[in-house]
């Protein structure tokens, strides 16, 4: 099969987006042709590469503050060739509806990565005003799939579908990667956050919840975005940024490493279609905090992964952070998950492969 992504991933290295497109582009890669319409937002990356068999072409856009992409290229690109699929992601971006209407294809298949609103008023605005845009984009499409079972229900009940028209395929995870991963002893606890440094996300309710925790607690951040400068000043002023390390840019293994060491991993976002890092922390073996909101909600067992309420209360949540570091976790209740909602990518792309055949 020819089979073209079109994303407003910059198809690199870390991200959500960015990952799931290298995972199963280049396992599609092994038996079908593959090319990826990419981002280049500020011109830095290649214009044409292949990365391990998979053609990326990227296009000149328009992101401001990392949303939106607007690319007078892009539609160019999509009326030179003809794919047997065309598989667009990221409902909240225009490359995805660009994909609906100008890609010539025998099978347009998407990955909304839905998440019901905008992550700021105006955003929010916008997203209502294009509303019945998206809807007509999504009924183009053969095939709907959704990271969750939350996420098909809200595509469901916002655009009015049928739950046949969306299918149900979780993130992958690469279990090959873990092999010889083992937990490196620290003198403090460890509280872990991975994630776009956004406000949606909800890293700076940690910090705000840390002079309430333990002098011996660490708050380590992975990640990057706009709100990074304002963490720093609020740990700053909190008196707790001794106690705050700031990571960016690791490489895999180094990340995963991470996972690995930490005490617990807490993600309070208010927004998420699946959370491939929840994913992974819990098939390392470490616990999980996580907000009672989205497909965050589906992860909740009071065993493995905790809920904190949301609206995130400071006492609630470091109350919560203190109830887990003082908890002895074997890494069995983790491994529950593992073949259910964590699946290998090799049997993410299996599933996807019916989907592109139907």
């Amino acid at each position: 099969m020819k089979i073209l992504h079109v994303s407003s991933a910059a198809y690199i290295v870390g991200g959500g987006v960015s990952e799931y497109l290298r995972n199963i582009s280049e396992r599609l890669a092994r038996k079908h042709e593959v090319t990826v319409f990419a981002s280049n937002p500020n011109s830095a990356l290649p214009r044409y590469e292949v990365i391990n068999g998979v053609k990326v072409v990227r296009y000149t856009c328009y992101a401001p503050n990392g949303a939106f992409y607007f690319s007078s290229e892009l539609p160019v690109m999509l009326r030179k060739k003809k794919f047997d699929v065309v598989h667009a992601h990221n409902y909240h971006s225009f490359p995805f509806h660009l994909a609906g209407f100008m890609a010539k294809c025998d099978n347009f298949v998407v990955s909304p990565c839905f998440h019901g609103a905008g992550h700021t008023p105006f955003r929010d605005c916008l997203f209502r005003i294009f509303k019945p845009l998206g809807k007509k984009t999504l009924k183009r499409a053969s095939n709907i799939l959704a990271a969750s079972e939350y996420e098909k229900l809200l595509l469901c009940e916002q655009f009015n579908f049928e739950p046949s028209k969306v299918t149900v395929i979780q993130r992958g995870v690469n279990f090959s990667e873990f092999k010889g991963l083992k937990r490196r002893k620290h003198n403090f606890k460890s509280v872990l956050f991975v994630g776009r440094l956004v406000e949606y996300k909800g890293v700076q309710y940690l910090i705000k919840a840390l002079p309430k925790l333990n002098e011996d607690v660490i708050l380590e951040i992975v990640g990057k975005g706009p709100l990074r400068n304002r963490l720093e000043m609020l740990a700053r002023k909190l008196g707790v940024l001794d106690r705050v390390r700031f990571y960016q840019d690791l490489k895999r293994q180094e990340l995963l490493q991470m996972y690995v060491n930490a005490d617990v991993f807490v993600l309070p976002s208010r927004y998420e279609a699946y959370s491939k890092v929840v994913a992974e922390a819990l098939a390392l073996g470490t616990p999980c905090i996580v907000a009672n909101t989205s497909a965050l909600q589906e992860w909740i067992d009071n065993e493995s992964c905790f809920g904190i309420s949301f609206p995130i209360d400071l006492n609630e949540l470091s109350d919560l952070i203190c109830s887990v570091l003082e908890k002895h976790f074997s890494g069995v209740a983790m491994k529950k998950w593992i073949g259910k909602k964590i699946i290998d990518w090799d049997d993410v792309v299996i599933k996807l492969e019916t989907i592109y055949n139907q």
